[in-house]
């Protein structure tokens, strides 16, 4: 452990400082003795003897005499089953003005499991929203994204997930969030009772920068240890466009040369480090990870979610309130949605491509088409399925929103209408 003190600070540039220090390593811990306090500061950069550091409470009050004291250590987060129904800061400091917890620590920002290692995703998990169980099934040990734009009810789809997941733990990273979206999260999850199985690492936009950085690697730290005692884990992170800006932040101060739009060079490799921690543990339990991501300008090129689409299985797009259909993916669903019901597929591909020529025929109402009797019909089916199935609010077992399929689509048309092989209809069409 480092015993110096410094007591020199070369240079402060906002919440970014200077010394001049040696035997210390990137990402190590200090103290910082201000006219302001004692604050926690984080290395992030070493270029010879200068080493760079971020103060976490911000460079107001640091002077070239404050005190710089490291810790020999660095960033360490506590684990046990207390942490469930907590919440956090960013840098594991109590939010809830709960007791400390300091036993087990652990670090975080390790390395991602082995390739070599990972067996292939084969469990689903159930959510309770159609059009996720239904059409774009989520696997555990998947990763992905939830691209949006601001204004769209992302935080409100993440808190129905978490209250609905079949999962055993529920670990959700705030970056940047608004003090009212915290409350949202918080009191919705207590309300509900599912608080009590979820930990929460929450920076809001009035924390310190560096904090930001840290939420997910905290959250991924504490998800693996409670998948390695054979939990079922969810890890909702919203949003990675924060963090991101969290990271392009830190590098204008540090003057490195920027890349797209500004965002530093290493954004692919930050974004992935975080994203690749989702897996599930051979004879133990998993990690499965959905993380925001808003899109500014509805931009999907914008290297934060052009990144991501590379990194990630797939992505759902959030959109009008309603979790899109026809941009929506989960390359893995395949793994799994021929083991849950017979009928999955089916009721699956044919309420999509009906959606597809109802779309189509409002295309043709709005030019003033005269509306056949067909069209008619998938006006009435496109109804019905934008209120029982895109809702976002709607909590429905997997097998009850495949019967709730069946009842829409007669409901709307004939048997022989729909395409459906006559084995299903026998078997599933609603009678009389």
């Amino acid at each position: 452990m480092q015993n110096k003190v410094y007591h020199r600070i070369e240079q402060i540039t906002g919440n970014v400082i200077v010394v001049k220090a040696d035997g210390v390593i990137n990402g190590e811990l200090a103290l910082v003795d201000s006219n302001h306090g004692v604050s926690m500061a984080q290395v992030i950069r070493l270029d010879r003897e200068d080493v760079y550091l971020q103060v976490f409470s911000g460079g107001r009050g640091v002077g070239t005499d404050s005190k710089v004291r490291f810790l020999g250590r660095t960033m360490q987060i506590p684990f046990s089953d207390n942490l469930l129904g907590r919440v956090f800061s960013g840098s594991g400091e109590p939010r809830d003005n709960g007791p400390e917890i300091e036993e087990n620590m652990i670090e975080i920002g390790g390395p991602s499991v082995n390739p070599a290692k990972r067996i292939i995703p084969r469990n689903m998990v159930r959510t309770g929203i159609p059009m996720i169980d239904v059409f774009n099934t989520l696997v555990e040990s998947q990763k992905l994204p939830i691209f949006s734009v601001a204004g769209e009810p992302y935080n409100d789809l993440l808190a129905q997930i978490a209250l609905q997941a079949e999962v055993d733990v529920i670990i959700l990273g705030g970056m940047g969030l608004k003090y009212d979206d915290y409350l949202f999260f918080r009191d919705k999850l207590d309300e509900s009772g599912a608080l009590s199985r979820t930990v929460m690492f929450v920076h809001t936009a009035s924390d310190p920068t560096v904090e930001c950085l840290l939420v997910p690697d905290v959250s991924l730290a504490v998800a693996e240890q409670y998948a390695q005692e054979d939990k079922r884990v969810l890890v909702l992170l919203t949003d990675m466009t924060n963090f991101a800006d969290s990271m392009k932040e830190v590098a204008i101060t540090m003057e490195q040369i920027p890349s797209n739009r500004g965002y530093p060079g290493d954004l692919y490799s930050q974004l992935a480090a975080r994203y690749e921690k989702a897996v599930d543990f051979e004879g133990s339990g998993s990690i499965t990870l959905l993380a925001v991501t808003t899109m500014p300008g509805d931009d999907v090129t914008h290297p934060v979610p052009d990144n991501t689409g590379y990194i990630t299985e797939g992505q759902f797009y959030l959109k009008n309130g309603r979790i899109e259909p026809f941009g929506s993916l989960s390359r893995l669903k395949q793994q799994v949605n021929d083991r849950t019901r017979e009928d999955h597929r089916v009721i699956m591909d044919t309420m999509i491509q009906l959606y597809a020529n109802y779309k189509e025929t409002l295309e043709k109402q709005s030019m003033g088409f005269r509306m056949s009797d067909w069209d008619t019909k998938l006006l009435k089916y496109g109804e019905k399925f934008e209120t029982s199935m895109m809702d976002i609010t709607v909590n429905t077992p997997l097998e009850e929103a495949l019967d709730n399929g069946w009842k829409i689509l007669a409901d709307c048309f004939e048997p022989s209408e729909t395409g459906i092989q006559s084995k299903y209809t026998d078997q599933f069409w609603p009678k009389g």
